[in-house]
């Protein structure tokens, strides 16, 4: 159950902090934040950014076996890296019409998933 539960924590954060880090892009894509200071755009990041530590720290407390969950460290940051990877491939695909996806993208997102498997062979 911590495992499940990490992960969908893990889902959650990652949503927000994409949107913190790209959102503002889409905001200007549609005319919305022209005319913003830059500050404000780091500030309204910022605040999404908050929201998405409401669902990482808990997912990484729940999931350490540092405080009894059943990742350790290395495993929660390659999962985390993971995750992030497919919630941006889905915002983007789904919010962000003119940017495609090439062959070398795709071949760099299998490394990395392989990646996330070879941090969970245990010795």
């Amino acid at each position: 159950m911590k495992s499940l539960l990490t992960v969908v924590l893990l889902i959650f954060s990652n949503v927000f902090m994409t949107f913190a880090w790209y959102g503002n892009l889409k905001l200007q894509e549609m005319k919305i934040s022209t005319d913003w200071p830059l500050i404000l755009v780091i500030l309204a990041s910022w605040g999404v950014a908050l929201i998405e530590y409401f669902f990482m720290i808990p997912a990484n407390r729940i999931g350490s076996d540092i405080t009894g969950g059943p990742f350790s460290l290395v495993q929660l940051k390659v999962m985390q890296e993971a995750i992030s990877l497919l919630v941006f491939t889905l915002i983007v695909t789904f919010c962000f019409k003119s940017q495609t996806f090439h062959w070398n993208h795709i071949v760099s997102f299998v490394l990395l998933v392989a990646a996330v498997f070879f941090a969970f062979i245990r010795k």
